[in-house]
């Protein structure tokens, strides 16, 4: 059946009128000196509008650049954003499109001009952001987080559309059961064997079938009443976010599209030369990216398990700025020698290989304290150590099944690995030299705890996923500091520091960046280009001010946030 999915954002194929003068009058001239390409966005409803996200491609480019306009409604792209050529536009604003298309020429040492006229979307739903979606659902909070999962691997678009009744509805949800989160529609995967961590999922007729089957009948109850199997439209009103003011429009983004659209990049990471690393996780690829020349070079990475779902989830730098890869349903975990570009593999050994196995993170950045790196089984729910010498693996339980999906783990300095379980309320520690296991209650409950990394000050900072907050523990005290998402519904997926003491995390079904000044307790929201199912998120610290990457893991992409606001959230310490 063919999948369709529609964006929120309108690609520009037509020409309006460019000028290719210098901009006048004088007060124009000040605000866009030393640009390529500026212009006001306007409509009829609201006059000059702040916060429209204003995208331009040029003719053949793998590139998109995208400005924000500021209270005046004016955008601008600096000289040495663009190039001479013939570029597409395109505007992400919530309830608005061009009211004509656009293509604009730049040419070199002059500034291009082209004012945006927008009026009401024709489609406001091919807009909606999954949050969006979500606040819009009548029903309760319980009914919402049932179905929220549907949105790890598509839109929520695809099934508000959709026109079956609960019935067929439940035969969808049993159907996509028995896919993969890797999976999506553009390569469908199985997957080959249930989870065993969280208990037994029986034969049809068991009890433990008995108890999925209501779950998935509930569940198409509430999406039949929320899609279109009833009426041609639906029956409840859209909810939208606000656009973005103030600081959170001084933001520069550019967008490096990868070569095949089945490419997911769920984790994205720069080295210290600025090469952009990312894994593709359908497909056993571990890519590189030259931000400089925009080349992009792809390595095949080896299969462990011929005939199992292939794909990468989490990647790390070792100290060496190796990276590694966990390979899921592969069972195994590999590490990529940069120097001579060929790759070493583990594979769990065949009692702790069963076809139920996924091994989702890996965490090699301080194996040089003990020669061990930390990983994870989403297929058990367990922790696993690897020696690296001896190829050995240890296996840490933490709890007895049915047990929460331990999804993260990560090192201190001395490399005792703590560990984020998603379905619990609390994170753990396992001390490197006993393996005796301590829990750590969080300050919420239901907190959700899933990806997330350690500063330099030995915090571990993470994503309560299911709390849609931001979550700090201070490993020295044994302290928790807790900051709500700014804007509901952003449920945080991974959170990092910069070496600003700024803390950035990302919306994964709002498609808004959170950049957090702990100290004061203030957020800044920068919206995206693009729906970008935000997971792993990384900042480069090297730049000044720092630049925030993520991958659009639907979208086939890479994102550059660039703030251009001076000075940072907060000073360096």
């Amino acid at each position: 059946m063919a999948m369709h999915v529609r964006f929120g954002f309108l690609t520009l194929v037509a020409c309006v009128t460019v000028l290719l003068a210098p901009v006048s009058p004088p007060s124009l001239l000040a605000q866009s000196q030393h640009a390529a390409l500026t212009g006001q966005v306007t409509s009829s409803d609201e006059g000059p509008m702040e916060g429209v996200l204003v995208s331009a491609k040029k003719a053949g480019s793998t590139q998109t650049i995208t400005g924000v306009s500021d209270q005046q409604g004016r955008y601008r792209f600096p000289q040495a954003r663009l190039e001479p050529g013939e570029y597409t536009l395109r505007i992400r604003a919530i309830g608005y499109e061009l009211e004509s298309a656009a293509t604009v020429s730049v040419v070199a040492q002059k500034t291009a001009t082209a004012d945006l006229q927008l009026r009401k979307a024709s489609d406001l739903a091919s807009q909606l952001t999954n949050a969006e979606w979500l606040a819009s659902f009548p029903g309760s909070d319980e009914q919402k987080a049932s179905v929220r999962g549907c949105a790890h691997c598509h839109t929520l678009e695809l099934v508000t559309r959709s026109r079956h009744d609960a019935v067929k509805l439940a035969g969808v949800i049993g159907r996509m059961s028995g896919y993969p989160p890797l999976a999506f529609p553009l390569m469908v995967q199985k997957t080959p064997a249930p989870r065993i961590g969280g208990g037994p999922v029986g034969p049809v007729g068991t009890v433990q079938s008995e108890r999925q089957q209501q779950a998935w009948r509930r569940q198409a109850e509430y999406l039949s009443g929320v899609n279109l199997s009833s009426a041609p439209q639906w029956s409840y009103a859209f909810k939208t976010l606000p656009r973005p003011k103030g600081r959170a429009t001084q933001v520069i983004y550019t967008e490096y599209d990868l070569p095949q659209r089945t490419r997911q990049p769920h984790d994205v990471i720069v080295d210290s030369a600025g090469i952009v690393w990312y894994a593709a996780f359908g497909e056993q690829i571990l890519g590189k990216l030259d931000p400089k020349t925009g080349k992009i070079t792809e390595y095949p990475v080896p299969l462990l398990k011929p005939g199992a779902p292939t794909g990468i989830l989490g990647m790390r730098f070792d100290e060496d700025e190796n990276p590694w890869l966990a390979m899921q349903f592969q069972g195994g975990i590999a590490k990529f020698d940069k120097k001579t570009e060929k790759f070493q593999t583990w594979s769990l050994p065949p009692e702790l290989n069963g076809d139920h196995v996924q091994i989702n993170e890996v965490s090699p950045e301080r194996q040089r304290v003990d020669g061990k790196v930390w990983l994870q089984d989403a297929g058990t729910y367990t922790l696993l150590r690897l020696d690296v010498r001896s190829g050995k693996f240890e296996v840490f339980e933490p709890y007895k099944i049915p047990r929460p999906n331990v999804y993260d783990v990560i090192p201190d300095s001395r490399n005792n690995g703590y560990f984020l379980p998603l379905g619990s309320e609390e994170i753990g520690r396992i001390d490197a030299k006993t393996g005796a296991i301590t829990m750590y209650k969080t300050p919420t409950p239901g907190s959700g705890p899933r990806r997330g990394m350690m500063d330099g000050q030995e915090r571990l900072w993470f994503g309560e996923n299911r709390a849609d907050r931001i979550g700090m523990f201070d490993t020295r005290t044994q302290r928790f500091q807790e900051w709500p998402a700014p804007t509901p519904g952003a449920w945080p997926y991974d959170v990092t520091a910069d070496k600003n003491g700024d803390v950035w995390s990302g919306g994964e079904y709002n498609d808004r960046i959170l950049r957090l000044n702990p100290r004061t307790g203030e957020f800044l929201e920068y919206l995206l280009p693009q729906h970008t199912n935000v997971r792993r998120v990384f900042v480069d610290n090297a730049t000044s001010p720092v630049t925030f990457w993520v991958g659009s893991n639907h979208g086939a992409s890479i994102v550059k946030l660039e703030p251009l606001d001076a000075p940072a959230l907060t000073r360096s310490r």
